[in-house]
C-alpha cells in the first residue's frame, strides 16, 4: 500500500496480527511532519459497530471524543528507539531525528494516547 512519502509492508517489530509497518519512502529531517493524520470521530454507536480487533488496536479516546486511525497511521509501531513522536496539536507524527528512506516509523512504546 503506498500512501505519499510513507507505505506499508512487512514488519519486524509489528504488534498487529496483519504483521505490517510504516516504512519512509524518502528522507525525513528531524522536526518535519512525516504523517499528518486523517482521523475520524466517531460517535458510540459508530464505535461499536467496529469489530473488537478494531476497537482494541485503532480507537483512542481522547477528551472525550473517539478516534478512529485509518492506514497508515495505525501501522506506526510501538518501539524502544522510535523515530516519530505524535504531537496531538498538530495531529501528526513528527521526526525527532533524521529518518533515511527504507525505515520502519516508529512511536515511543510508552506513549500514552488516551486521555
Amino acid at each position: 500500500m503506498d500512501y505519499n512519502d510513507v507505505e506499508l509492508k512487512k514488519s519486524e517489530i509489528c504488534q498487529f496480527e496483519d504483521n505490517l509497518g510504516a516504512f519512509a519512502k524518502r528522507n525525513f529531517a528531524k522536526g518535519e511532519i512525516v504523517i499528518k493524520w486523517n482521523l475520524s470521530i466517531l460517535s458510540e454507536e459508530e464505535f461499536k459497530k467496529l469489530s473488537q480487533y478494531e476497537q482494541l488496536n485503532f480507537c483512542h479516546r481522547r477528551n472525550g471524543s473517539i478516534y478512529y486511525y485509518p492506514d497508515p497511521e495505525r501501522h506506526v509501531n510501538r518501539s524502544k528507539n522510535p523515530n516519530l513522536i505524535p504531537d496531538f496539536e498538530k495531529e501528526a507524527n513528527i521526526a525527532i531525528c533524521d529518518i533515511k528512506k527504507g525505515e520502519e516509523l516508529s512511536i515511543s512504546d510508552e506513549t500514552q494516547e488516551d486521555f
